[in-house]
């Protein structure tokens, strides 16, 4: 299956309305050092070039998996563990469930519009929405898990770009946030032109 940006096919898996994901890939890549040394913001991306299902798989491990050992791949505050990672797509948003390795429909609303305050946005293939409970941690937990994906999307020679510019109100509104949960900061992340 291949995530693309103009019609993005999310099979269902047993249950309805989740779709399991590929087990990650955990070695390898380019080496830390270097992936920080080259890590930069890119706001290109090639609308035709679409993001296989392991590589989003691969994605949103880094960002808010959970590893074998039973910890999550980024550290939380007080191991309060209470971040939320969202994908939109055309066909509606995703919240990852990183103990299954899955993702749970919550809306078949578009919501990408929302967020397309650039328009670079719109040439974009994987759309990430990071919420939070708490304003002390949250910030922190997001930062934490979009850098992950800075990283392993440098070490994949992808483009991605953090953004605050994005309508955070009608994001809650539209991923059905809990009380007292609130949207920071969208993601976006694909191959460069």
């Amino acid at each position: 299956m291949m995530l693309a940006l103009a019609a993005v096919a999310m099979p269902l898996g047993a249950a309805e309305g989740v779709k399991v994901l590929p087990k990650p890939v955990v070695t390898g890549g380019m080496p830390v050092m270097d992936a920080i040394h080259k890590r930069a913001s890119s706001r290109s991306y090639d609308p035709q070039k679409a993001v296989d299902e392991q590589t989003l798989g691969e994605i949103l491990w880094v960002a808010w998996g959970v590893k074998a050992e039973g910890k999550r791949t980024i550290a939380t505050s007080r191991n309060l563990q209470n971040m939320s990672l969202y994908v939109l797509t055309p066909q509606g948003a995703w919240k990852y469930d990183g103990a299954a390795h899955a993702l749970v429909q919550v809306t078949t609303e578009n919501l990408i519009p929302l967020c397309e305050k650039q328009d670079f946005v719109k040439d974009a293939p994987v759309h990430l929405v990071y919420a939070a409970k708490d304003d002390y941690a949250g910030p922190m937990h997001a930062g934490s898990a979009y850098q992950n994906v800075y990283l392993y999307a440098t070490s994949r020679g992808m483009s991605t770009v953090i953004r605050g510019m994005i309508d955070k109100e009608g994001l809650a509104r539209g991923l059905k946030l809990p009380e007292g949960e609130k949207v920071y900061v969208h993601q976006t992340v694909g191959w460069p032109k």
